[in-house]
């Protein structure tokens, strides 16, 4: 595996802006002063905790405590080990990454598959792009079609790389075989049929995707990950699944339908204050949205709405509209996506057109261009609006009995909303939607809760999950690490001082303390803006830069570190200190112990208890 110079990791941190590297997963607004705050990309919070500090290059979540650099941030949202996060900065960033010498670059056998599959769908979305450019028969059927069927211009086929593909395959087998990509990275990216016992040559690489208009599907980087590949008349009678409109790559190591959404990544730098999610039911209504300047268009990989894509969205811009087809289908649609919205935090309105039975948002923006996102926001319905009324279309002639129907509906719906407030509020709407009285639905709703609950209290119990290990964050060694961190001048001073043994190890903090003070000793400090060739665990990862976070606010640092010696102290010597005393009340009970031994060994850990503790330092 190839090592990367430490030099170059420096110059990499210092050339980097940690606020652009998270600012491509978080929204961050400005928190005071240097800092930046989102919502956290580790953990779903609908308040943000999630902290940046651009000048110190770090970050750290105030409530699930992750912490880190731009190296570590890149690591655990992108799945990748310390050099290929690395890479992936200097790639992004425009910044050459130097090895030493004789560990070698990196090559296609050092990749992990993850990485390989992203460069892989790169190669084969550039590979589509160019047979749908390419000046053939192919070529032109499909620009055709993209042009006169779906109505689309180039210049949107330009924007978002629309491929192609022949009923042959396109020759793609042949141009990735050329690239040298892996054996298990064609197995596993998804684009072809291989039987699990062939030998990886052109002939066993069969085409997933042929006859077929090729759309790129992008993670919320940007990251091509699958294709939705749309039939045409080119589809050959032999696909496996000539009948299907729309086949997407199956999962893979980059691709999980339901955890992203098709164009997030454009989508999320358009949101704003008045500017919400625009949440369609296909890629062809999105890319109709795009083509006439609605730039805040998503939709789902053909399937149901899930929590971790609300959750993605959630990150980014709370206000979501939900444009779906007026069909049946579509109209089952919202009414599942509407509880997991309101469990994730989301506002959410409805989308739909006065007068109109069934819209179609692809064949309305085409006909009336962005005009009509104006005409549907007009007549948009409020999330307890859309599920009333599809509870109960005419509430003024509908019985009691009927009413009651509805509304049990509508309360599952408003029981996913987790805050008390936004509760009551749906209550209310809900209520004079419906012709109920406020009192009595919300009387009602409360029965509702209490019924779940009984329900939940008559099913069996889940076995307790272990509690966490102990926190070290009030150890003395966790004191003394943060002196070494923001005082580095105390570092060999109390390397000198601090006997090894008197240190736990048997946390982070004691482990970093104990391996930092040996390094201050031997005079092979890096410095605290170095430190990654000394940190050897995600914890300590986190540990450090949780510490280098926050800057403390301490009069005299060698006051307080000479306080954590004589803690350490008083922890390491007063348990014999006990042992000694229980010996000599008790005579007898160790024959062994000579009482003359322990009383001179009880004086000397007196007299060391009493030592004074002094450091000297120039701070």
């Amino acid at each position: 595996m190839p090592v990367i110079k430490p030099t170059c990791v420096r110059d990499l941190k210092l050339r980097v802006n940690l606020a652009d590297v998270v600012s491509r997963m978080v929204t961050l607004r400005k928190a005071g002063g240097a800092r930046l705050k989102g919502l956290c990309p580790f953990h779903n919070e609908k308040t943000p905790s999630f902290n940046v500090d651009p000048d110190k290059g770090f970050y750290k979540c105030f409530g699930c405590g992750k912490a880190g650099d731009a190296i570590t941030f890149v690591r655990e949202t992108e799945q990748l080990n310390f050099t290929e996060a690395v890479e992936a900065l200097g790639k992004r960033f425009g910044i050459v990454i130097e090895y030493e010498e004789g560990s070698g670059g990196p090559s296609s056998a050092d990749r992990t598959l993850r990485q390989e599959v992203f460069d892989l769908h790169d190669a084969a979305a550039e590979h589509f792009y160019q047979a749908f450019k390419a000046k053939d028969a192919t070529g032109e059927y499909f620009r055709k079609y993209w042009t006169e069927k779906r109505r689309f211009t180039p210049e949107l086929a330009d924007e978002f790389k629309i491929g192609a593909v022949d009923a042959q395959g396109s020759g793609l087998g042949a141009a990735l075989l050329r690239r040298k990509f892996s054996e298990e990275a064609l197995r596993r990216c998804g684009l072809f049929f291989i039987y699990d016992d062939a030998a990886i040559t052109l002939h066993a690489l069969r085409s997933r995707f042929r006859g077929r208009l090729m759309i790129p599907i992008r993670d919320h980087q940007g990251r091509v990950c699958a294709f939705t590949a749309r039939q045409t008349e080119l589809t050959p009678d032999d696909d496996p699944a000539k009948d299907a409109k729309y086949v997407n790559s199956p999962e893979t190591p980059v691709f999980t339908k339901g955890n992203l959404l098709f164009n997030l990544d454009r989508a999320r730098s358009n949101v704003g204050e008045g500017r919400p999610f625009v949440m369609v039911e296909g890629q062809l209504d999105a890319l109709r949205c795009w083509s006439v300047g609605l730039k805040t268009a998503i939709a789902p990989q053909g399937t149901s709405i899930t929590e971790s894509q609300l959750v993605l969205l959630r990150r980014y811009h709370t206000q979501v509209e939900c444009f779906f087809d007026s069909d049946s289908a579509g109209q089952k649609a919202a009414l599942r996506f509407l509880p997991m919205a309101l469990k994730a935090g989301l506002e959410i309105r409805f989308l739909t057109l006065a007068g109109a039975e069934k819209i179609d948002p692809d064949l309305l923006f085409l006909e009336r261009g962005l005009a009509a996102y104006d005409e549907v926001r007009r007549a948009a319905q409020s999330a307890m609006a859309f599920a009333c009324r599809a509870a109960l279309p005419e509430p003024a002639g509908a019985s009691p009995e009927l009413k009651t129907r509805a509304a049990q509906t509508v309360y599952e719906i408003i029981a996913a909303a987790e805050s008390e407030v936004a509760r009551a509020g749906f209550i209310a709407e809900a209520a004079s939607h419906l012709r109920l009285p406020v009192a009595a639905a919300q009387k009602d709703f409360q029965t509702y809760l209490a019924r779940l609950s009984r329900q939940a209290a008559a099913r069996p119990e889940i076995a307790p999950v272990a509690p966490p290990t102990t926190s070290s964050a009030h150890t003395p060694e966790h004191h003394l690490l943060l002196l070494c961190l923001h005082f580095e001048p105390l570092g060999k001073p109390l390397g000198a001082t601090l006997p090894h043994d008197w240190i736990d190890v048997g946390h982070a903090a004691g482990v970093l303390l104990n391996r930092f003070l040996g390094e201050f000793e031997h005079d092979s400090w890096p410095g605290r803006d170095h430190l990654d060739t000394l940190l050897e665990t995600p914890e300590e990862r986190a540990l450090v830069a949780t510490l280098l976070f926050e800057t403390p606010v301490i009069d005299d640092p060698a006051k307080v570190a000479v306080e954590g010696l004589r803690q350490l102290r008083a922890r390491s010597l007063e348990p014999r200190l006990r042992q000694i005393e229980l010996a000599l009340a008790n005579p007898h009970a160790d024959s062994e112990s000579d009482p003359i031994s322990l009383l001179k060994e009880r004086s000397e850990i007196h007299r060391q208890l009493r030592l004074p503790i002094t450091l000297t330092i120039n701070l």
